[in-house]
């Protein structure tokens, strides 16, 4: 995960409500400079999307989102797709996403999830949800007794905070819906989606 997120600052978290807007949307987020998406599996549109997009939008690195059982940790190999995140993480998706070949991002907000990951060899986190659980602070202060972790926090960040959580130096990326709000979605806006993801991919640390 570490070798996928470095150098980005944004990944995009994607709901698919319609299978119709996966392609374009893919389309208009790789165009503005965001190629890696991760593709939440919330929806009932979600796993026709993501074929869609692994078959159509060759640039982009596709990873499922949302993953909390074992059964979709195997749906995400079968899908063919390049990483998973989780909310949150069980001994039974660690050990899952272990025997597999696609690398997990495990979903943190307290030090004992932390440390669980670690036994399964995690180093890299999504810290979810970020605001909530104590935001950019919450993070600087785990860098003392976790040097080597790296996190890529979501949840409750936009434009208005991005910035406090890049500055730290254990933040790989971030990861926003601020990309795609749904409305514009809904609307096939394309073209302003492309906009919001070139602003995202502009932001420097």
């Amino acid at each position: 995960m570490r070798d996928l997120l470095t150098g980005k600052s944004v990944i995009p978290v994607i709901v698919i409500e319609r299978e119709e807007d996966a392609v374009p949307l893919a389309q208009a987020l790789v165009a503005g400079g965001l190629n890696i998406l991760e593709i939440t599996l919330r929806t009932p549109a979600a796993v026709g999307g993501i074929k869609q997009i692994i078959q159509h939008v060759p640039d982009a690195i596709v990873g499922t989102g949302t993953v909390c059982t074992p059964e979709q940790v195997t749906l995400s190999e079968q899908l063919g797709c390049q990483f998973m995140v989780s909310p949150g993480a069980t001994d039974r998706l660690l050990a899952a996403a272990k025997a597999s070949s696609v690398p997990l991002l495990p979903g943190v907000s307290s030090v004992s999830e932390m440390m669980r990951c670690m036994e399964y060899g995690h180093q890299d986190f999504k810290f979810f949800p970020a605001e909530a659980s104590g935001g950019a602070a919450k993070i600087k202060a785990l860098s003392g007794p976790f040097a080597d972790a790296r996190f890529c926090p979501t949840g409750g960040i936009g434009l208005n905070n991005v910035m406090d959580y890049l500055a730290l130096a254990n933040v790989l990326c971030v990861g926003g819906s601020w990309i795609c709000p749904p409305q514009l979605v809904e609307q096939k806006r394309w073209s302003e989606i492309e906009q919001l993801a070139r602003e995202a991919s502009a932001l420097k640390r």
